[in-house]
């Protein structure tokens, strides 16, 4: 009788000793999700610092990096630098504190502020091609307008950066080389637009200067950089579609257990 009394017993412990071995499973495999999370947001974090610093940098020290267009003179690399560098720093710290402390206040924002990316990138880009005819002709002639710019104290930077944009993309105005004559004057273009740069070449006719306009080279460099753009732009999709992933699944245990696992 006891020996049989004692078979169910084991049975039973059996039971328990399994679901508990599940349940230590699944806590090891969420906490290393957790500092999975951190660790990847940490870096994310690290690497919005770094953005913002060059950012800041590039605003206050280097006049070379300003917009090309007069209509929106707020559209410089310096600023664009800034602009992504506090949204990637922001992003990371709610993900690595949201993580690190189990908040499913900070998860959820941070789920929230990768969803709103992720919309407005897609939304950008829907419209991006379904009006790409339009956006070729605006940005031609906004580019076009920006050239009577070029002599204007105040634009130096707008200067510099035609300058170095046609020295090394080998081009010469918007469209073409002409563009230039409405600006500084009949047969003449920047010194930077002559195949051999030199001092004053760009007044002498005879100079040989590159003919394509830098609108045409900068979308012939996209279009031959198409699949190293496209293998970019799938790792940042794959990434936050993975963070939303993480800080959900996180987020939904803290809510479904009520408690935080200890480290």
């Amino acid at each position: 009788m006891a020996g049989s009394g004692g078979l169910p017993q084991r049975g039973h412990m059996v039971v328990i000793y399994q679901e508990f071995k599940k349940c230590n499973m699944a806590r090891g495999c969420l906490c290393c999700l957790k500092y999975m999370m951190f660790l990847f947001n940490l870096i994310f974090w690290l690497c919005g610092c770094g953005l913002l610093g060059v950012g800041i940098w590039l605003s206050v020290s280097q006049g070379n990096f300003a917009t090309f267009s007069p209509s929106f003179p707020s559209l410089s690399a310096a600023n664009l630098v800034i602009a992504v560098g506090t949204t990637v720093m922001v992003t990371g710290f709610l993900g690595c504190l949201g993580a690190i402390k189990e908040s499913k206040c900070l998860l959820l924002s941070f789920f929230i502020v990768l969803l709103v990316i992720l919309l407005a990138e897609l939304i950008l880009l829907i419209l991006f091609f379904v009006y790409m005819d339009k956006v070729n002709e605006n940005a031609k002639k906004d580019l076009t307008e920006g050239l009577l710019l070029y002599h204007n104290e105040n634009n130096v930077g707008l200067k510099n950066a035609w300058n170095i944009i046609q020295a090394e993309m080998q081009c010469c105005g918007v469209t073409d080389y002409t563009d230039w004559y409405p600006v500084l004057g009949e047969n003449t273009v920047p010194d930077r637009c002559c195949m051999e740069n030199s001092q004053g070449c760009g007044r002498n006719a005879t100079t040989p200067v590159w003919r394509t306009g830098c609108y045409e080279k900068v979308k012939m460099w996209f279009y031959d950089n198409k699949h190293v753009l496209g293998t970019v732009g799938m790792c940042i999709l794959i990434m936050q579609i993975l963070g939303m992933a993480f800080s959900m699944t996180l987020f939904q245990h803290i809510h479904r257990t009520g408690k935080k696992y200890d480290a």
